[in-house]
């Protein structure tokens, strides 16, 4: 196991660079004024401030359980866990199943790699296309395994989007051969045209369906859920008892409170792609005009286009971009096999548009002077 990459750029760099690296949302579209009304109710009640119960506290789950109802899913309060964000989740999930074998998607997001191999799953990739997972070895893959990790919505790091088909061919394989699937669904709100329905509401009692409000939100709050079936949940809740005894309760109150006139965050969330869709044609533009050589396919949501530059090594030349203040993440960090790749992850929701021109200006005088 190896540190994230990512993380380490984020602890490196310095205020002069520029990020394309993190999937970090836009600082100024964070709903400050109603988030500081809601921590202001919640600091009223000296009970918010004390312990509170493993779970999470039930208004909460209440109200993301509603999230499910609305779209048709039938879901209770007692079928959601808490956790401290979605990576929580994603480790306890796999310290349930730990020492099995996993089918992952190829390429896949680094810290559910990373938490899968700290907890012994043997992973077993299966490509990913832009509509979604190549479902000829997905079904011969899950067939013997039976546990799958999979992001449908704007994938980490590659931006696709399993299609209306290969959502019911997923739940088809599942139901045929049994077992489960980790559906991580934190970009699934941040859709331009239309939200596509979850695999998991196919296949309620075969899923486990990850949510954040880190995307969508703030990152800060660190709230995420595990949406599955009773009986798992409680399981889940035993073992992260032996993580922490619950996620921060102040939090868990003043998200509560927020969420308490739901058209708010529904409001908040319309505004959220109309900005995140005007950032993403400006920066697929910018990439045309400041690093033509770069092939990638416009994304319909999430945060990132992925795409490669033909016959560069990323992993090199982001070692030299970084020289010049500017970086992005190199697709090698994101293969089981970490295979030299000429793909790149940039991040589109963060940088400013000066930032978004001035960045890619300088990759690709790196680029032209790598080529040269």
């Amino acid at each position: 196991m190896k540190r994230s990459f990512i993380r380490e750029i984020l602890e490196s760099i310095d205020s002069e660079t520029i990020s394309f690296a993190g999937g970090l949302p836009d600082e100024s579209l964070f709903p400050i004024e109603d988030l500081k009304r809601a921590s202001q109710k919640a600091f009223e009640n000296p009970k918010n401030l004390q312990y509170t119960i493993s779970n999470g506290i039930t208004p909460l789950r209440e109200k993301i359980a509603d999230f499910y109802n609305k779209e048709g899913f039938e879901t209770k309060a007692s079928n959601i866990l808490i956790t401290t964000g979605s990576q929580q989740g994603l480790y306890i999930i796999a310290k349930y199943f730990q020492n099995q074998k996993i089918l992952v998607e190829e390429p896949s997001y680094i810290g559910a790699v990373n938490i899968f191999k700290m907890n012994n799953l043997d992973m077993k990739s299966v490509p990913l296309h832009y509509d979604g997972i190549d479902m000829e070895r997905f079904d011969k893959v899950f067939k013997k395994i039976k546990l799958a990790y999979l992001i449908p919505d704007f994938q980490n790091p590659k931006g696709s989007l399993y299609s209306d088909e290969k959502r019911a061919e997923v739940a088809k394989s599942v139901s045929k051969h049994g077992g489960y699937i980790l559906e991580d669904a934190p970009y699934s709100e941040l859709y331009f045209e239309k939200k596509a329905k979850s695999i998991s509401a196919l296949i309620p009692e075969n899923s486990f369906h990850l949510g954040s409000f880190s995307k969508t939100l703030s990152p800060s709050l660190r709230i995420g859920w595990i949406r599955a079936n009773e009986e798992m949940i409680k399981r889940f809740t035993m073992i992260k008892e032996t993580i922490d005894l619950h996620s921060c309760g102040i939090a868990q109150h003043i998200l509560n409170n927020y969420l308490e006139e739901h058209t708010r965050y529904e409001k908040h969330l319309k505004s959220l792609r109309d900005a995140y869709k005007l950032k993403m044609e400006f920066f697929t533009k910018a990439l045309k005009n400041h690093l033509s050589d770069f092939q990638f396919e416009q994304p319909k949501g999430g945060m990132f286009v992925f795409g490669s530059l033909s016959g560069v090594d990323s992993f090199d030349l982001v070692q030299q971009c970084m020289k010049e203040k500017v970086v992005y993440v190199p697709a090698n960090q994101f293969y089981l096999d970490g295979r030299m790749s000429d793909e790149i992850r940039f991040n589109f929701t963060y940088s400013s548009e000066q930032e978004v021109v001035d960045g890619l200006k300088r990759i690709e005088r790196v680029y032209r002077g790598a080529e040269a």
